[in-house]
């Protein structure tokens, strides 16, 4: 099946705002019909002529997500793009009208997991939507048959593509044009983490990896789009910020900007009290080695982990090479060494591959003296499993009992570790943002991002805190709370009392705290890298359902909510250009930061439009039912 294309006049600068619903026309759409299932007047009349109670925006959806982080911060907008027109999140998939799963092609178990979802649905006899980097990478899988999917680009439009699934059509948005956009509606996992992408895609050709497939060539966000995006998060009360990527080394290549650049101006935006802290994402050796101690000096910022995650893979420069990741050991050392010499208590987290194809017992023996010799607290190990259609998946293979045998190997080597000996008694600040999966501890981590579970007492999510180290264990080290240094802020509290009565005639000047989980609290065996979700996520305030708060918050995921907040922010980037001598953004906006400016004039335009189009449509419809009585 083709993939369906944007088709609006002008879509390179105009066209609706991202996630606005359009008549099916005017978005290019010439859907398959899916013969199992019904046509759209047969979902939508009954056999009278009349409504049935499934209106588009009012059917329950379940997510679930695979992989990286990045993969996670696309479920949020799309979570929250759908909230925002009416959907209900659910974690029960059984009583779920439709499912949308977020997949993930790094390893072979996690699209097996993906296959057998997809199998489970389509038994249940659900409508199901596929989004991620499995459809975009490999969009012919026999798997994918009859199946609506949503590219990793495309998950600005993906209340269309669900809309019109449930009609009963096959729809694909595979085509990549431009990035989503970064203010979209988003439901947050963790209320008090916001995950952003800094850029899409990457700059290498590694031979074993298929995600260069999926999220394509370099493509990187403005500096601009996402300090705005990190000030309007702050604002909403989020005390940590999650910089995601392929690889973050590579930011701003394609657009004449670099790494250092982004982060001092993202630095330059958080809180000076560090109430708020930032995590630089996942990086490649190549890309960071000339910008070492510009990156040392904003992980030594106290606003700012002092810890990266630099995937190694292995400890030998031949299976470097035939991997094609360019660099060698000593590059990577290089890096390690300088950050741990030039940044206090840095902590550097690296991915190992047992087994790729054409690893000796030397080469491998190589990889564990290097674990042993820098007995990092952090190594994922993987075995290696060829994806179709990469170079490594044509190599001779290691045999599987061998690769099973280093992987137990090194796994042991790295377990034998004790990296928090001597933390105990020590005095540290932690950032406290979620609940342990015992539902007795909360979750905090140290500068370094050593976590620390502290016992819950009180309200302390979303607080930063001294305590003293009591004992260590292997994985984390336990903690007694001294001292709570940033309390919840009262304005946050404030600010959601007035967002609960929006539907009473006021407006809310700031977005919900309390927004709903993306997807499925369980735990994600299959997910990659150390940037994925860690374990499952419960709630403060006597372990409620992240629905019920769904239910207490819906007038501030509402779309005028979320287009009152947008200009709420627009205006207050004016203001502070206008601080800074600067008037572009006055003049775009409007004369003055009291009037309403031409894209307010669109935003509202569209809408009366639409809601004028929907009019008409009852109107018809009402018609033609008293025509045939």
């Amino acid at each position: 099946m083709e993939d369906i294309e944007d088709l609006l006049a002008g879509s390179g600068g105009g066209g609706a705002p991202p996630g606005f619903r359009l008549p099916i026309n005017a978005v290019g759409v010439n859907p398959k019909y899916n013969k199992n299932k019904p046509r759209l007047h047969d979902n939508h009349l009954s056999k009278t002529g009349s409504l049935s109670p499934k209106i588009p925006g009012t059917e329950t959806i379940y997510m679930k997500t695979f992989g990286c982080s990045h993969n996670q911060s696309d479920s949020e907008y799309m979570a929250g793009q759908l909230s925002a027109f009416g959907y209900a999140l659910t974690d029960n998939s059984e009583e779920a009208d439709i499912w949308l799963i977020n997949t993930c092609t790094v390893k072979s178990p996690s699209q097996s997991a993906m296959d057998t979802l997809i199998a489970k649905c389509k038994s249940a006899k659900k409508p199901l939507v596929v989004a991620g980097c499995v459809p975009q990478g490999s969009r012919d899988l026999k798997e994918l048959e009859g199946v609506s999917i949503v590219g990793v680009q495309q998950i600005d439009r993906v209340v269309e593509v669900v809309e019109e699934t449930l009609k009963g059509h096959e729809v694909r948005l595979l085509h990549r044009k431009k990035l989503p956009a970064l203010d979209l509606p988003k439901v947050r996992r963790n209320k008090f983490v916001e995950i952003l992408p800094i850029n899409v895609g990457c700059l290498g050709a590694c031979t074993y990896c298929k995600t260069k497939h999926a999220r394509g060539h370099l493509g990187s966000y403005t500096v601009e789009s996402l300090v705005g995006r990190v000030r309007t998060v702050i604002a909403d009360g989020v005390k940590e910020v999650w910089l995601s990527s392929e690889d973050t080394g590579a930011y701003g290549r394609d657009i004449g900007v670099n790494l250092p650049i982004l982060l001092n101006a993202i630095v330059a935006e958080l809180p000076p009290d560090g109430s708020t802290m930032l995590r630089i994402g996942m990086t490649n050796p190549p890309f960071i080695l000339e910008h070492l101690k510009e990156i040392a000096e904003v992980l030594r910022h106290p606003c700012v982990y002092s810890f990266l995650h630099v995937p190694v893979q292995s400890g030998s420069d031949a299976v470097l090479s035939a991997m094609n990741r360019e660099y060698t050991l000593s590059d990577f050392r290089t890096v390690v060494d300088t950050l741990i010499e030039l940044v206090p208590g840095m902590q550097i987290a690296t991915d190992i591959i047992c087994g790729f194809p054409g690893e000796t017992d030397e080469d491998f023996n190589q990889t564990v003296n290097l674990i042993k010799e820098y007995k990092f607290p952090q190594v994922h190990i993987s075995q290696f499993y060829p994806r179709p259609g990469t170079p490594a998946a044509r190599m001779k293979k290691v045999p599987s009992a061998v690769v099973k045998k280093r992987s137990r190997e090194l796994t042991s080597v790295f377990e034998a570790f004790t990296p928090y000996l001597g933390m105990e008694g020590r005095v540290e600040r932690i950032w406290i943002t979620e609940i342990a999966a015992d539902g007795i501890h909360l979750v905090g981590h140290t500068k370094g991002y050593v976590q620390v579970l502290v016992p819950s007492t009180g309200n302390m999510l979303g607080t930063s805190a001294l305590v003293k180290i009591t004992s260590v264990g292997r994985w984390s080290v336990f903690g007694e709370v001294i001292k709570i240094l940033n309390q919840v802020d009262d304005k946050i509290a404030s600010n959601r009392r007035i967002s609960s009565q929006v539907g009473q005639g006021k407006c809310s000047s700031c977005s919900s705290q309390n927004e709903p989980c993306a997807c499925s609290n369980e735990p994600d065996p299959s997910a990659c890298g150390l940037e994925c979700c860690e374990g499952k996520i419960t709630l403060e305030e006597g372990q409620v359902s992240w629905i019920d708060r769904f239910a207490e918050d819906i007038n501030s995921q509402n779309v005028i909510g979320w287009l009152l907040r947008k200009r709420k922010n627009q205006l207050k980037g004016v203001e502070n250009d206008i601080a800074l001598g600067s008037k572009k953004k006055q003049e775009w906006v409007g004369g003055n930061t009291g009037e309403w400016g031409v894209v307010d004039r669109a935003l509202l335009g569209g809408m009366l439009v639409s809601f004028l189009i929907i009019v008409a449509l009852l109107i018809h419809i009402g018609f033609r039912t008293l025509s045939t009585i």
